[in-house]
């Protein structure tokens, strides 16, 4: 936690009456701060327009609006980076370890997250051990193979329909069964 100069933990909290007033005193220093964290004026806009609307929804209960609007501002920008950082830039073949690829973070997922993921698929894969044979190999097809319907049913001699619905009840009882291990929640 930051420790507070003398002067400015006697200075008193502002106290805002309407969201209007909050908009006015705080969107420029906002934009401004929105803007040092993404590094792009129009997505620092969008950012801060998203933060004034979350507080229009909460503005009864949130107490105090500024240390609240920057903290969402400064969350919504990390997910912007976030995401941004998995987007692929293609088309600067001239790049020379300068810009934004240069900027693009590790693509590998934190060690945390493989985890949770080979879990995931961990169970998945016992889940699908408690189908029936014919349910798992239309699976097999479909998702492994990719095969459409069409296709899964001209290979084991069912019709399209019946495929659809033997698939589909494959998959919701497979739902079903994830959704006790909150895989699927």
């Amino acid at each position: 936690m930051a420790v507070q100069a003398p002067d400015e933990a006697s200075r008193p909290v502002p106290e805002w009456a309407t969201i209007e007033q909050v908009f006015a005193a705080l969107e420029s220093p906002l934009l401004a701060y929105a803007r040092r964290l993404v590094r792009d004026f129009s997505v620092a806009e969008d950012i801060v327009q998203e933060a004034f609307m979350k507080l229009h929804a909460q503005f009864q209960n949130v107490l105090t609006p500024q240390p609240w609007l920057y903290r969402i501002v400064h969350n919504l920008a990390v997910d912007h980076q976030r995401r941004a950082s998995r987007l692929v830039l293609v088309g600067d073949a001239e790049n020379d370890g300068e810009g934004p690829l240069a900027d693009a973070a590790d693509a590998q997922p934190l060690p945390d997250e493989q985890i949770a993921r080979w879990e995931g698929i961990g169970l998945v894969r016992l889940v699908l051990e408690t189908l029936d044979d014919r349910s798992r190999e239309l699976i097999r097809l479909r998702f492994t193979e990719e095969l459409s319907y069409k296709e899964i049913a001209d290979r084991t001699g069912l019709t399209t329909g019946h495929v659809g619905y033997l698939l589909h009840h494959a998959l919701k009882s497979m739902a079903v069964e994830l959704e006790k291990t909150e895989v699927a929640r």
